[in-house]
């Protein structure tokens, strides 16, 4: 007996390549969103007229000071009087005074951003906005968004999809949150309308990303000038020998001018407005 032919399909034709997705998701179609991640933020910022951004790195694990206090407390509060802690206490405890340490860095980025966006606010020339851009996520990336959110200006997120972190935090303005698969795309939009970079304290990924525009700065692979600000001289003096570089002849001694270290709010914002006003606001001279 023969069998029975199966339903006719209520559509007759396969599914556009550009509309199956099953392919679109594949390995094969890789260089597809690769494109995709390049072509539709930048059709974005053209809509909202970006040209110029501060970009902020640093931390996504630090928190302000009221919720690093609150926290260090309910740690001591469970270990109470104890003398001898276990090894799950003794870590609690190292993270929680980490948290209280890193605190003072989460509220200078809300100042030195809402500082610097209270700025470009009142400039004349309003095709120079310098919007902050973030990586979107929490810690020091919320403490940027947050400080160009408290002066009223729109702010950039520049999200990662990991499978541990958080969402993209409340501040970024709606129209400017992004969220890259492909870490690589994403560091090419930070770096694009970048007009400087100011790196608070973070761990591998925060370095990963002030290395590579170091290293674009000091090959030329970027051509344009870029203030570079290392926030908080106590933590890069204890995780960088900058100096040591030079010693083993690993970079040049001029290598060290490609940033500046600030220790402070007030030394930071009138570094980079010193520099924003030279490179991009002074009209270049005229040979008579």
């Amino acid at each position: 007996m023969n069998a029975t032919p199966p339903p006719p399909s209520a559509d007759p034709w396969p599914p556009k390549a550009y509309k199956n997705d099953a392919f679109l998701n594949s390995p094969e179609a890789r260089k597809i969103r690769v494109l995709c991640e390049m072509t539709e933020p930048e059709i974005r910022f053209a809509r909202e007229n970006i040209q110029d951004t501060i970009v902020f790195f640093g931390s996504a694990r630090s928190v302000d000071l009221k919720a690093a206090e609150e926290h260090f407390q309910s740690v001591k509060a469970q270990i109470g009087n104890k003398t001898d802690l276990s090894p799950e206490e003794a870590v609690a405890l190292r993270k929680a005074r980490a948290l209280l340490k890193l605190a003072p860095y989460y509220q200078a980025a809300v100042e030195l951003s809402e500082a610097m966006t209270r700025w470009t606010m009142s400039l004349e020339d309003k095709t120079r906005r310098f919007i902050v851009c973030t990586g979107g996520g929490p810690g020091m990336m919320e403490a940027a968004n947050r400080g160009a959110h408290n002066a009223g200006s729109p702010t950039i997120g520049l999200g990662i999809s990991l499978p541990f972190e958080q969402e993209l935090n409340q501040y970024v303005t709606p129209d400017l949150q992004f969220e890259f698969h492909y870490f690589f795309i994403r560091k090419y939009w930070l770096a694009y309308w970048a007009k400087a970079l100011v790196v608070f304290p973070g761990g591998f990924g925060t370095m990963d990303e002030l290395f590579e525009l170091l290293t674009l700065e000091q090959t030329r692979k970027i051509t344009k000038q870029m203030p570079i600000v290392l926030y908080g001289r106590e933590f890069w003096e204890d995780i960088l020998n900058f100096e040591a570089f030079v010693d083993w002849g690993v970079i040049s001694p001029q290598d060290l001018s490609l940033f500046r270290i600030c220790d402070s709010v007030e030394e930071a914002r009138d570094y980079l407005i010193e520099e924003f006003t030279r490179l991009y606001l002074t009209p270049p001279k005229v040979d008579a």
